[in-house]
């Protein structure tokens, strides 16, 4: 069963993610991001309006999976906020960026959260599946 701590832990990590985004954007994590560049750059050779238009079908499309799957129950609820916890980690790339680069990288101050937030998550998630 999902623990209610575990819930929150997850609701709490909405509005970082969103202050994440906006650090991101604010401080041009697009042009300086290897992971940015190999994931979008198929979309380059687009047009503004048909890249936008690919990504917002990709999200849709996403959206539908995620939504079929939290149907399905439980079980593919803790698998769905697992994808989430991975993503937690992934955030870690931040932190390891500045020390490459020896001073600020974009996304880093508001990724300095989610350490602890992983660690919570992490912790809470396993006592949820045993």
């Amino acid at each position: 069963m999902i623990t209610s701590r575990l819930k929150t832990i997850f609701a709490l990590s909405i509005p970082l993610f969103i202050a994440h985004g906006i650090e991101e954007v604010m401080t041009g994590m697009y042009d300086v991001d290897n992971h940015v560049h190999f994931l979008f750059s198929p979309l380059t050779s687009l047009s503004t309006h048909a890249a936008t238009f690919v990504v917002f079908q990709g999200m849709l499309w996403l959206l539908l999976i995620v939504s079929f799957l939290l149907l399905l129950g439980e079980k593919w609820q803790l698998r769905l906020l697992a994808v989430v916890g991975v993503i937690y980690l992934y955030e870690f790339s931040h932190i390891l960026g500045a020390i490459s680069v020896g001073g600020y990288y974009p996304g880093l101050i508001t990724s300095l959260a989610f350490p602890m937030l992983t660690f919570f998550f992490w912790k809470e998630w396993f006592k949820t599946i045993s």
